[in-house]
C-alpha cells in the first residue's frame, strides 16, 4: 500500500478508494497525519495520498522550501502504511486542483477518489480555478476542527452545494453515492500547523 502512485502504476490502485490531501506540506506535520487518520477511519478509505504541490497558486513562493525537501518532510511525518506521499502533481503538469483531479481520473480510471480539505479551504474554495468542477466530479470530505461550524453557513460553497451535503453519520457511504456529494466530519482538535512549526524553527526550511 505504500507504493507511491505514478503515471504508470494505475493497475496497482484499481478498485481502491483513495482520499486526496493536497497541499504545500511546508513542512508536513502531525496535523496532516491527524486529519488523514480521521478520514481513513470514518470514510472507509483504502489509502490517503499526500499530494505535495510544486507550488500552490494562492500561496507566495517566499519561504517555500524546495519540492524535494517538502516530499521528504511528508514521508517522515506520515508514519502509516495507508498514508502515501507523492509528487504526482508535478508529473501531471497541472497547476489547479480541478485540472489535477481531471488528470487523475484519466490516469486512474478504476480508482475512486475523495477530495479532503479543511474548513479553512471550504471558506475560500470559491476562489479556486473552476472550483465547481471539483464538487461536480469528485466526492468531497471537509474536516472540521473545533470550534465547529464557524462561518460555514454563509460561505459560497455551502450555499451552492448545501442540497448535496450528507450527514456525518452516513460518511462511509460517501464514496458510493452519485455526484455531486460531500460531507463534513467533525474531528478532534490538533493545534499543530506548518506556520507554527516554521516559526518555532525560526525559518522556513522543511
Amino acid at each position: 500500500m505504500r507504493t507511491a502512485p505514478s503515471l504508470y502504476t494505475s493497475n496497482l490502485w484499481s478498485g481502491r478508494t483513495v482520499g486526496l490531501l493536497g497541499g504545500s506540506f511546508n513542512p508536513a506535520h502531525e496535523g496532516h497525519r491527524h486529519i488523514s487518520l480521521m478520514a481513513l477511519k470514518h470514510l472507509g478509505l483504502d489509502a490517503v495520498w499526500w499530494m505535495v504541490s510544486p507550488q500552490n497558486p494562492l500561496k507566495s513562493t517566499k519561504g517555500m522550501a524546495p519540492l524535494a525537501s517538502r516530499v521528504e518532510s511528508a514521508k517522515r511525518a506520515s508514519r502509516h502504511p495507508q498514508i502515501v506521499v507523492t509528487d504526482i502533481e508535478q508529473h501531471l503538469n497541472t497547476r489547479y486542483t480541478a485540472d489535477t483531479l481531471a488528470k487523475l481520473r484519466q490516469v486512474f480510471p478504476r480508482t475512486r477518489f475523495v477530495w479532503l480539505m479543511g474548513t479553512d479551504n471550504l471558506r475560500q474554495v470559491h476562489r479556486w480555478q473552476d472550483w465547481q468542477d471539483i464538487f461536480e466530479t469528485t466526492a468531497v470530505c471537509v474536516l472540521d476542527r473545533p470550534p465547529h461550524g464557524n462561518s460555514l453557513k454563509s460561505c459560497p460553497a455551502m450555499e451552492r452545494y448545501r442540497h448535496r451535503l450528507i450527514p456525518e453519520s452516513a460518511a462511509t457511504t460517501l464514496k458510493d453515492r452519485a455526484l455531486p456529494v460531500w460531507t463534513i466530519l467533525h474531528i478532534p482538535l490538533n493545534h499543530i500547523s506548518s506556520t507554527a512549526i516554521r516559526a518555532a524553527r525560526g525559518g522556513t526550511k522543511a
